[in-house]
């Protein structure tokens, strides 16, 4: 049983590794999608030296003499209403727009992980009881509950929305969670673990959730477009981030009325929501099928 162990903890990991770039460099789709979110994130972590390549660079510095006017020299994506830079905006907007993602995304993981985790590994009635909270979550239409809660709520800044987006959209990680780790818990590696007299925290932490977490990794890339979207969303309905807070929604909502006198305000702020859900989901789906073993 010893020799098992080691040689699973020692060969199956590399193997693992292996497989997955062989799988995922020959394909183009990871590429594209790896360049377009590493460049979001890139202006995520310096918006004021992405957004300096045109104009001030500051999206406060409005002149209310260039309201609505169309792109310009020095200003590719125009002006909005308030006379403000809209390109900017939308670089400032995607710290914002994409700490919401991420944030949420991993306040859902942490929570996922830790119940779908005790749930699946020990069973009983921790699983039932565990079962029955994520029922009550998911018995909530999320939009719906999101409205109603950021309703209610006079601070509706970036870490505010992202904790309420977050309240409703873990059951189904967590659930997730629990199936993978019930298919590993039971392998012939992790038996030979607790043969050998291991603590289940150190089965957990060293067997169980790395061999778990490929799945889990995958949705994680696609929750993190789909709260984008969401919160997109929200903010369009007037229920989501406020000023002073940036973000793409807040730039949707303000352009709304304005579409077919001023296309330009919704057209630039799109593009880059749609380019970053588009690349961020389509990243997710081919991790998905690239990690299933019965896709491969």
């Amino acid at each position: 049983m010893t020799e098992l162990a080691m040689a699973t903890e020692s060969d199956q990991p590399a193997v693992t590794r292996r497989g997955f770039w062989r799988a995922v460099r020959r394909r183009p789709t990871f590429w594209l999608c790896s360049v377009v979110i590493g460049l979001l994130a890139l202006i995520s972590l310096a918006p004021g030296w992405f957004a300096g390549w045109f104009g001030s660079g500051d999206p406060a510095d409005c002149d209310l003499l260039s309201s609505a006017l169309g792109p310009a020299a020095g200003h590719p994506f125009g002006y909005d209403l308030q006379g403000c830079d809209i390109y900017s905006g939308v670089i400032y907007g995607t710290r914002t727009s994409v700490s919401v993602g991420v944030l949420t995304t991993a306040a859902c993981l942490v929570v996922a992980l830790v119940l779908g985790t005790v749930a699946g590994y020990f069973g009983g009635w921790v699983d039932s009881v565990l079962a029955r909270l994520t029922d009550v979550f998911l018995g909530f239409p999320f939009l719906l509950g999101a409205v109603v809660v950021l309703g209610s709520l006079n601070d509706r800044g970036p870490v505010t929305v992202s904790l309420v987006l977050a309240l409703f959209s873990w059951p189904s990680m967590a659930r997730l969670v629990r199936t993978c780790v019930r298919q590993v818990r039971d392998a012939e590696y992790v038996m030979s673990a607790r043969a050998m007299g291991l603590r289940n925290s150190r089965i957990l932490l060293r067997y169980v959730l790395p061999a778990a977490m490929g799945p889990v990794f995958a949705l994680s890339t696609i929750l993190v477009g789909a709260v984008i979207v969401a919160e997109s969303t929200l903010t369009f309905l007037g229920v989501g981030l406020q000023s002073p807070s940036i973000s793409w929604g807040l730039q949707l909502a303000s352009a709304q009325a304005q579409f077919d006198n001023y296309p330009h305000m919704l057209v630039f702020p799109s593009v880059f929501l749609t380019v970053t859900v588009l690349s961020l989901i389509a990243l997710g789906d081919l991790l998905r099928d690239v990690l299933n073993p019965r896709t491969r």
